[in-house]
């Protein structure tokens, strides 16, 4: 009789495990038919089951993700969000079978109208009700730009706060019990997007998690369009190829990596390292010259190194910071205009699809700012509204960053803390930024730069390892960070952990005091 009982009680489980899956199967395919909000047309809502590799066939094939693997069981909702007469946005809201009762959006990156589906997969993973947009167009150049200021306002700021808006309401519809708290989650234009959020919707979330954020953001575009006109093209004499960039970078090394205590090819603080490259110029004797550069080379690499300046003397956007040289040299030194920068001064500043960034000058950097379309730029600097509502921001900035100055964050910071006059330990009360050495943008890089900030750098739910969770102590149980650990992945992304690093809340800067090795993270300290 007691294994007859015990078996009738494991199948009485098992019915009710299954009436729950069909619950949620019957709740996501009815849900579609429930969605009766004003200008949101619903394409559809299915059911993926965890394991999926969910196929993406209306993804642009710009956005280079045409599948994304899904982990945990969950409702997909698609639609279409008009913004205006003449513009919509394309919304999609993940929300999880396994859901902790809290909402969050996330944002987008570059010029891009591309929805970020791994950060959805991410955050419902996580248990988070989850919005992600298209930024009113679909692909990653910006010629929907043209011509259509409806589509630029969309990618400014209206695309992320409609989602959210929809997004919220949605999730109250599909779980009875609605969301408690609501997050955000975005890093590059996601990161921008955050800021925007904070600074023109201070009640959007409760928590704001903005990595190597594109604020200042015309700056930002013309700091990434005077490189050309330093560098020149692949034949110019004061152009760089990448083997010249390694060439500075060790040198930038050999002058700066022990700064901080630890050779261990990683710079902790950028700020102590003013590299001198003229140690670089061949002798004139010099027989082997790959180990060297012309005075012409040097000159220019050192430029590159130094702020953008408007006609009138006024810092427009603050150096490069030294040490991303070799994962930005590909990219931003390569010989060719950069395509962010002249995609926005050929659709937007001058309507003129025609225009050539090889044509840049300062004198276009003015017309931009002159500009500065629905405040694109994102740098308001007086936060009181989102401290009044009680958010909280944990801004973070990898120090190998090669898209996005991490020097431009830490300008941003004084902005805020001379604007509001407020010092750094009254700031930590609900805006607190990390540097972290050794990430470079958004992730990668030569450090300890999985703090958690999306599927490529995840290592665990702990707060202290994952920059998302740390948000959610922080404003659930009123627990701030006072560290965020990274972790070193010894070959990848996802592979296993080398050794990890506590990083520092700005203004401290770690240094090594031993005795331990570097990769021993107590071997750290925060100054």
């Amino acid at each position: 009789m007691t294994r007859l009982f015990a078996l009738s009680l494991l199948s009485a489980a098992a019915s009710t495990a299954v009436a729950s899956q069909d619950a949620f199967q019957t709740k996501c395919s009815q849900f579609a038919h429930k969605i009766n909000l004003a200008n949101v047309k619903v394409n559809f809502a299915e059911y993926v089951p965890g394991g999926t590799n969910l196929s993406l066939p209306d993804n642009a094939a710009s956005c280079a993700a045409p599948y994304q693997a899904v982990s945990v069981d969950l409702c997909r909702v698609a639609m279409a969000v008009a913004t205006s007469n003449s513009s919509e946005i394309t919304l999609e809201a993940w929300f999880p079978r396994d859901y902790k009762g809290r909402f969050l959006s996330t944002g987008n990156g570059g010029l891009s109208g591309c929805i970020q589906y791994y950060d959805l997969a991410y955050t419902a993973q996580l248990g988070f009700a989850t919005v992600g947009a298209n930024n009113g167009h679909n692909g990653t150049s910006g010629q929907p730009f043209y011509q259509h200021p409806q589509v630029v306002e969309d990618f400014a700021y209206r695309s992320i706060h409609t989602g959210v808006v929809i997004g919220k309401e949605l999730t109250k519809q599909f779980y009875k019990e609605g969301f408690n708290k609501s997050y955000y989650l975005g890093c590059s234009t996601g990161g921008r997007q955050g800021w925007k959020s904070i600074q023109k919707y201070p009640h959007d979330f409760d928590g704001v998690v903005a990595g190597a954020p594109a604020i200042n953001f015309i700056g930002l575009l013309s700091w990434s369009a005077h490189f050309y006109p330093i560098l020149g093209s692949n034949t110019s004499d004061t152009y760089l190829s990448t083997a010249e960039w390694k060439v500075v970078h060790d040198e930038i090394l050999r002058q700066c990596d022990a700064i901080d205590g630890a050779k261990d090819g990683i710079i902790e603080d950028t700020d102590l390292c003013h590299p001198i490259l003229d140690t670089l110029i061949c002798a004139p004797d010099a027989k082997n010259t790959s180990s060297c550069l012309s005075g012409a080379q040097v000159h220019a690499a050192q430029q590159v190194l130094s702020p953008v300046y408007s006609s009138d003397g006024t810092q427009l956007y603050p150096r490069m910071q030294p040490g991303s040289e070799i994962l930005a040299a590909p990219i931003m030194y390569n010989g060719q205009p950069f395509k962010y920068s002249t995609d926005w001064w050929k659709y937007v500043v001058y309507s003129d699809p025609s225009w050539s960034g090889e044509n840049w000058t300062i004198k276009d950097a003015a017309v931009a700012l002159a500009q500065n379309p629905y405040n694109i730029q994102t740098w308001d600097a007086d936060l009181s509204p989102f401290q009044k509502a009680g958010g909280k921001v944990l801004h973070y900035h990898g120090m190998q960053d090669q898209l996005i100055s991490s020097d431009d964050s830490k300008w941003y910071y004084s902005r805020v803390a001379e604007t509001m006059n407020l010092p750094p330990a009254s700031l930590d009360e609900f805006y607190r930024f990390f540097s972290i050495s050794g990430m470079g943008h958004c992730g990668s890089g030569d450090g300890a730069y999985g703090i958690g900030q999306g599927l490529k750098t995840y290592a665990g739910n702990d707060p202290q390892d994952n920059v998302l969770m740390a948000m959610v102590q922080w404003v659930e149980q009123g627990k701030a960070p006072e560290t965020v650990r990274g972790s070193k992945f010894a070959n990848g992304p996802g592979t296993q952990v080398e050794y990890r690093r506590k990083h520092c809340r700005y203004p401290r800067r770690n240094v090594y005091v031993g005795p331990g090795n570097y990769t021993d993270e107590n071997a750290w300290e925060c100054v």
